[in-house]
């Protein structure tokens, strides 16, 4: 098995793992636990004493490392950003639904799913529930539901001009021929001692149940779901394993949350979780108002997001010099708009971060007539002031059900982030 072979390998587990967001954040704490990072609170005094430290909020986590040495006068902040929310489909407060003998769970859609890839899969509602005492509780169904498609018998234009309604022709099915069992029901079964009145409120989202697998004639590839952005979770966590006391920074991991309906939430990269941490962290080395502006002066980020592969079928979606292909290393996002945040000076500062790992880098550009997509970066830029750089992993299949990156680029990836953080 190949280095990158291997860390794919335990990039699947950690997919599994994370079926929603609040998963995901409970694994990264969970790998932070491992490494000699303390958890804190965000109702108790700051602590930065050195060493590694993290918070966590709903689905998202934030994690720093303090060096030995660091200091209001000559420290700033080296952030990594990511996000550990997926597209998919959330299961409805009032959630049942029946329709000829069939129950199924009423969903709405998450973000942009590419819908058609999500009929015809096993899936289960992943996520977090509140119960009537105020404690919460993490429950993955496991397969208990599907969105069948319709037989090709029945409508012969399904391969020609499919055409799905999000609210017709999404509802998933679970059960059939028993008016009696609700989706509540299935979700108390996968939690622990707990009864579906018991159950106050729910953040639960569908996850394919299908497992990741590397692939390819020379094992060349992944295939999984939450590929985007749990490539760049991964990546960065890993990575930041790496971050030691040679370095004045401070290492900061920000895993974001709703980084696929915009941010605009307290666990997002639109509110001020990233900001508190910061602010609360420079404080407490001693740093006044302006040293808390000071420090941030010094700092930089790198928002780290899925990234496009040029795809083979339909290549004229691409602009044709700046196009990544897979496995051949992570990529640098630029768009005029600023669309992403990359500038000319945290181009520098990446090419620099591949340099020093020894790892290739490639450049993505939007086709003009093809709009492209943001991410957290332009937000951070934004809120705190700080240079900041767009990158990641490129996918084919991004949104998708199931997505396809490259062993290669998730290895490198993380290299550069490490490279950058010391």
């Amino acid at each position: 098995m190949t280095p990158s072979t291997a860390f794919a390998t335990d990039f699947i587990d950690f997919i599994e793992a994370s079926p929603s967001s609040y998963h995901a954040a409970a694994e990264v704490a969970h790998r932070l636990d491992g490494a000699g990072y303390v958890r804190r609170e965000e109702t108790e005094p700051w602590d930065v004493s050195p060493g590694g430290h993290y918070v966590v909020r709903g689905g998202a986590v934030v994690a720093w490392w303090v060096p030995a040495e660091a200091s209001p006068e000559t420290s700033g902040f080296c952030i990594v950003g990511s996000h550990t929310d997926s597209p998919g489909f959330v299961l409805k407060p009032r959630g049942d639904l029946t329709s000829h003998g069939w129950n199924q769970a009423g969903v709405e859609v998450y973000g942009g799913p590419v819908l058609a890839s999500w009929l015809d899969r096993e899936l289960a509602l992943a996520g977090r529930i509140v119960l009537a005492d105020g404690t919460e509780q993490l429950v993955d169904t496991g397969p208990v539901l599907r969105i069948p498609h319709l037989a090709v018998h029945l409508d012969r234009s399904v391969n020609t001009s499919l055409t799905l309604d999000r609210q017709r022709h999404m509802q998933p099915v679970f059960a059939v021929g028993d008016p009696t069992v609700e989706i509540l029901d299935v979700i108390a079964d996968a939690a622990t001692g707990v009864a579906p009145e018991d159950i106050v409120g729910h953040d639960l989202i569908t996850v394919d149940t299908q497992r990741g697998r590397v692939f390819g004639a020379r094992s060349d590839f992944i295939a999984a779901g939450r590929m985007d952005n749990l490539t760049s979770v991964f990546a960065s966590l890993d990575a930041l394993a790496a971050v030691g006391d040679d370095a004045t920074d401070i290492a900061v991991l920000a895993a974001f949350d709703h980084e696929e309906v915009g941010s605009s939430t307290a666990e997002g990269a639109c509110g001020p979780l990233l900001e508190t941490v910061l602010h609360r962290t420079a404080t407490a080395l001693g740093a006044d108002a302006d040293g808390v502006h000071a420090m941030l002066a010094r700092s930089t980020c790198v928002s780290a997001d899925a990234a496009h592969s040029v795809h083979p079928n339909h290549p004229e979606k691409h602009d044709p010099v700046n196009a990544p292909v897979m496995n051949a290393g992570p990529v640098l996002k630029v768009n005029a708009s600023r669309r992403y945040a990359t500038d000319g000076r945290t181009t520098a500062l990446w090419r620099q971060a591949c340099r020093e790992a020894g790892v290739p880098c490639q450049v993505f550009a939007g086709n003009n007539d093809v709009p492209c997509g943001s991410t957290i970066g332009p937000l951070t830029a934004t809120r705190l002031g700080v240079p900041t750089v767009d990158v990641g992993v490129p996918l084919l299949s991004m949104h998708s059900a199931r997505e396809m990156a490259g062993v290669d680029d998730l290895r490198w990836f993380r290299d550069a982030l490490a490279a950058y953080w010391s």
